[in-house]
């Protein structure tokens, strides 16, 4: 039976830990080993003996995800690799596991990719984008998860925000500011949102550039770790941002390619602020949580300074008035 994974373990994670792990499991290491960006999981390109191409790994937070969780994305991303999707699936061990379990860690490898980021100002990409989510998402309503949480106001707003004001991380001077836009931001979110469609069917749940490769003039996706039943509009929405020009123009060329191969959720365009609201909130709480991890103040250092409560307190206030505001965004 596998060790428990340790939080110190992988806080302290080591190059020799990532070695002996994935040796233990089959892989022929060669020692090459880069840090790849990335918070809330460990990952790593990693050269390999007996391949030309690097792998790379990627080891667990724990306590975030059962295997039963993990297992449940891996199961989603093959049967979009079945659908001919261009998304990353992990590979089985020379061992046969995809999930292994060595040394106190939970860890799996993925194939190498290559590509940058997509352009947002380039309208054929977002065409592109549009036709690649609307079939991820023909795949992913088929069904819902059976393991994984699904995407909720409790979950992503009212929890986060309670975190924040309990865990005491407000300065006392902006307390009562935060405290007071709060209670109307979350009013405002619960009044814009159908909660009965928030747990629709399977999405990526994190769709943004970050998590998309461009490559020979096609997109390939990454990372799937956020995965989880919910609305189609909650992979869409990310890719509008800008000032109502360009959040109207990308809308249209996404929804151009989008309805090529279903129908776009248009009905759900309301809420877009309302999911961005949310974004914000669980982001910032996100930080919190991690916060005793040694790679976040090294990463996020402007976090919890006087600064950042201040003008987190006024994008607050800026989100509240644009979830008050008519909404603009339509198609067709």
């Amino acid at each position: 039976m596998s060790k428990t994974p340790d939080k110190g373990a992988f806080h302290r994670l080591l190059p020799d830990d990532i070695v002996n792990s994935l040796s233990a499991s089959g892989w022929s290491c060669d020692g090459r080993i880069q840090a790849l960006a990335s918070y809330e999981n460990r990952v790593y390109q990693i050269g390999l003996s007996d391949r030309p191409e690097p792998v790379v790994a990627k080891f667990y937070r724990p306590e975030r995800w059962s295997d039963e969780q993990i297992l449940e994305e891996f199961d989603f991303t093959d049967e979009l690799v079945e659908h001919e999707l261009p998304v990353l699936t992990p590979l089985a061990s020379p061992e046969g596991p995809v999930l292994c379990h060595k040394s106190g860690f939970r860890f799996a490898v993925y194939p190498h990719a290559r590509g940058h980021a997509p352009y947002l100002d380039d309208l054929h990409a977002l065409r592109q984008i549009g036709r690649l989510i609307a079939r991820i998402h023909n795949v992913g309503q088929k069904q819902q998860f059976a393991h994984r949480e699904a995407m909720s106001f409790e979950g992503r707003a009212l929890d986060s925000a309670r975190f924040v004001v309990e865990g005491n991380w407000i300065p006392d001077d902006l307390r009562d500011a935060y405290e007071a836009i709060i209670e109307d931001l979350l009013g405002a979110i619960d009044d814009q949102l159908d909660h009965d469609a928030l747990d629709t069917g399977r999405v990526h749940g994190d769709m943004h550039v970050g998590n998309l490769l461009w490559h020979d003039g096609t997109p390939a996706v990454l990372d799937f770790d956020d995965s989880c039943d919910g609305p189609a509009i909650q992979d869409l929405w990310m890719f509008l941002s800008g000032n109502p020009d360009e959040m109207q123009r990308n809308l249209e060329a996404l929804a151009e390619g989008y309805e090529m191969f279903r129908t776009f959720p248009s009905s759900m365009l309301d809420q877009v602020e309302a999911l961005r609201a949310m974004r914000i909130l669980y982001h910032t709480a996100w930080l919190a949580r991690r916060w005793t991890d040694p790679a976040f103040p090294r990463a996020f250092p402007w976090f919890n300074t006087q600064k950042f409560w201040q003008e987190h307190v006024l994008t607050l206030k800026e989100q509240l008035s644009l979830l008050w505001e008519p909404p603009n965004l339509r198609t067709g």
